[in-house]
């Protein structure tokens, strides 16, 4: 598993524009499914990682519903690229590859935009560096 995020800043931060994804599964039963297993695993990851924050005050969950707790939306889905690797391996689970390397992913390519390595999720929390910051790397 493989992950290439393109990523740019502008005035509302960091932006993933585009992945490009390959994938070793072994042997294809339904490419369109493994693309979209891709897809969809790479939007629920980058949500947890670029957003995924859940605050506390007195013990008390402070983001109760969607208006405070921020998810991934449309305009911020990257345009994704799967890749399938041919293979005579017998096939194996698509179910939730597509969401652990693409923190790691973008953590590599904020450093290869910016520079500075970063060390904490999420991405664009307010303790992360402000976007003020990140724009004037552009």
């Amino acid at each position: 598993m493989a992950r290439s995020p393109r990523c740019d800043w502008s005035t509302a931060g960091l932006l993933v524009r585009r992945v490009v994804a390959v994938v070793d599964c072994g042997i294809v039963i339904a490419s369109d499914q493994i693309a979209a297993q891709m897809e969809g695993g790479i939007g629920f990851g980058l949500s947890a990682a670029l957003h995924g924050a859940i605050t506390l005050k007195d013990g008390i969950v402070q983001e109760t519903n969607f208006e405070r707790y921020l998810v991934l939306r449309m305009n911020e889905m990257p345009v994704v690229e799967t890749h399938i690797i041919a293979s005579t391996s017998r096939p194996t689970g698509m179910g939730e590859p597509g969401v652990p390397p693409i923190a790691p992913a973008v953590a590599n390519a904020m450093l290869a935009l910016t520079g500075q390595p970063t060390s904490h999720l999420p991405f664009l929390d307010g303790n992360a560096r402000s976007n003020a910051d990140l724009s004037a790397q552009s």
